[in-house]
């Protein structure tokens, strides 16, 4: 068996997950979520100063938000892959990408372990779309593989839980009702994986990375907005994401008693500009 055929078996329970109810959950949600992550899509952007003409490939693209961005960036002779492990969001950035004209192409493909020309991209870029890998090395120096000597990575990743008020606001009401998860083991795969700055690094310098950043950056998360921001932000809450998860198996009485307590505590963000909370990630810069 070869490594990459090792890894995509390792990755498969992430596979299962992005193809069943997350997946479904994440394309029914994507205008909330393209929302509520734009300001990490313009940090992104920012950090990997695509350039006309330039080859770009966009890891864990989900519904295809910054690949469209990059292909707007790099125009008509360049060239833009998103790449996703889950069919029903590749599918709606197809749908995207064809409204609006743009010559971005995608792949459902894992990764970590897909047989990528080699020295094919000038870029790899991620929006929180890395931090899944069973195994990160090994999967980030296959990525590497496809870049080009002086190729160039970016992507953003979540700094640790508390600092990231989207997430400690709607926890506090969802454990009012139900148990805390167990502790996760630290790094393993999850939107956290990553928060640890010394564990990126050390993840990339095996993976064969130099002149690598790790640059902290910060910004206000909408999760509501207009005359039903707090009505969107509790859906969007309990909906997706890891209090998404905390609920999936919970009875119905439960989540309504979680959505309660969610509607009181997000209540008390709500501003005459809508419903933020924090936001904390790391801007990840490398090269090949």
């Amino acid at each position: 068996m070869t490594s990459g055929e090792t890894a995509a078996q390792n990755n498969s329970e992430q596979i299962e997950a992005w193809n069943g109810i997350v997946g479904t959950k994440w394309v029914a949600a994507q205008d909330r979520l393209d929302r509520m992550l734009a300001p990490f899509s313009v940090a992104l952007l920012k950090a990997a100063n695509v350039a006309p003409a330039e080859r770009v490939l966009d890891i864990g693209c989900g519904c295809g938000a910054t690949t469209l961005e990059f292909a707007r960036a790099t125009g008509p002779k360049g060239r833009v892959l998103g790449v996703d492990i889950s069919v029903p969001m590749v599918g709606r950035a197809r749908e995207r990408a064809a409204a609006e004209g743009l010559s971005a192409t995608f792949e459902i493909a894992d990764a970590s372990a897909h047989a990528f020309a080699p020295e094919s991209f000038d870029i790899m870029a991620s929006r929180f779309g890395v931090m899944f890998f069973a195994d990160p090395a090994s999967a980030f120096a296959n990525i590497r593989s496809a870049l080009t000597r002086e190729g160039r990575l970016a992507f953003v990743c979540w700094r640790p839980v508390a600092e990231n008020g989207w997430i400690t606001v709607p926890f506090r009401a969802v454990l009012a009702h139900i148990a805390p998860p167990e502790p996760g083991v630290p790094g393993a795969p999850g939107p956290f994986a990553f928060a640890d700055s010394a564990h990126v690094t050390s993840i990339l310098t095996r993976a064969g990375f130099r002149d690598i950043v790790m640059t902290p950056h910060d910004a206000m998360m909408t999760l509501g907005a207009g005359p039903n921001a707090l009505e969107e932000a509790v859906a969007q809450s309990i909906e997706v994401g890891p209090v998404g998860r905390m609920l999936n198996d919970q009875p119905r009485e439960i989540i309504a008693r979680v959505r309660e307590s969610m509607r009181n505590e997000l209540a008390k963000h709500v501003t005459a500009e809508g419903l933020a909370l924090g936001g904390a990630v790391w801007i990840v810069t490398a090269r090949a």
